[in-house]
């Protein structure tokens, strides 16, 4: 028999999940998945049919978890994970650049996964775009809840995208401040606590992408976590820019090292 205390808590707790369920905007989803409120903000997860109940799940975070993303680009990726058992989530941040304000946020969602939901404390992080800035920011102030990062044609510099003056509102700062302080908050400037944690890191990223630089990110990166004894694997694509190529979304190479890294144990390729 259930003590009463932890039935009226375990009731509280299914009471909340409902009106956060309930007041959830909707949200489209390239694959069937469940849609919630985190500090007001629009959040998903979408579980593997049937996921791990002998330790918690391994999972992909997904960013940039804006309007119509992610897309039905990110199909073929997500069904290979959730097929290797890996959940997939995310929250939408808006604009944030990264900014403490969505890191905030980040860390909500994270808290409420692992103690509320059975994800693993580490996730596998895939930034698509921006999504490198706000997942980057995030990971680099919580580097021992990373297992492994991806990016494609990631944005890891603020001062080449969105630059300064378009960054500045997300921080509550001018343009000139935000430069004053910029080695506080920029990917580039930031990696040192994950070469310490030795998180993993593979980007795919083309170049002629002329929005998203190649030298001035995922280059960058390369260069600096080499120099502090970090492991990156920097894919180049040839010919290739800032587009909608399903070579982005169909890397075999990007899967295979996401599951690799979130299930160890078990890390044969899944096609």
């Amino acid at each position: 028999m259930i003590p009463m205390k932890r039935s009226v808590s375990t009731l509280s707790a299914y009471c909340l999940a409902m009106v956060i369920s309930l007041g959830a905007p909707e949200k489209r989803l390239p694959i069937k998945g469940e849609v919630f409120i985190i500090d007001e903000h629009t959040a998903f997860l979408i579980q593997p049919e049937k996921p791990r109940v002998d330790q918690p799940i391994p999972w992909v975070w997904y960013a940039p978890t804006l309007r119509g993303l992610p897309a039905n680009s990110e199909k073929w990726m997500f069904e290979r994970f959730l097929k290797a058992g890996i959940a997939i989530a995310g929250v939408d941040v808006g604009e944030s650049y990264g900014s403490p304000k969505g890191r905030e946020v980040y860390s909500a969602l994270h808290e409420h996964l692992v103690k509320k939901r059975g994800l693993a404390k580490q996730a596998c992080l895939l930034a698509r775009s921006r999504g490198g800035l706000m997942l980057y920011c995030w990971a680099e102030e919580n580097p021992d809840k990373v297992r492994c990062i991806t990016g494609i044609y990631p944005v890891c510099s603020i001062a080449s995208y969105p630059g300064l003056k378009r960054a500045c509102d997300a921080y509550g700062m001018t343009a000139d401040q935000l430069e004053a302080q910029l080695a506080k908050h920029n990917p580039i400037d930031r990696l040192a606590p994950l070469a310490k944690a030795k998180v993993p890191i593979f980007h795919i990223h083309g170049d002629k992408d002329r929005l998203v630089p190649l030298e001035a990110n995922s280059g960058l990166v390369k260069k600096r976590y080499d120099e502090l004894g970090g492991r990156m694997t920097l894919e180049v694509v040839k010919g290739q820019g800032h587009n909608m190529w399903e070579g982005w979304f169909q890397s075999q190479n990007l899967v295979d090292f996401v599951i690799k890294h979130a299930n160890p144990v078990n890390s044969s390729k899944v096609k």
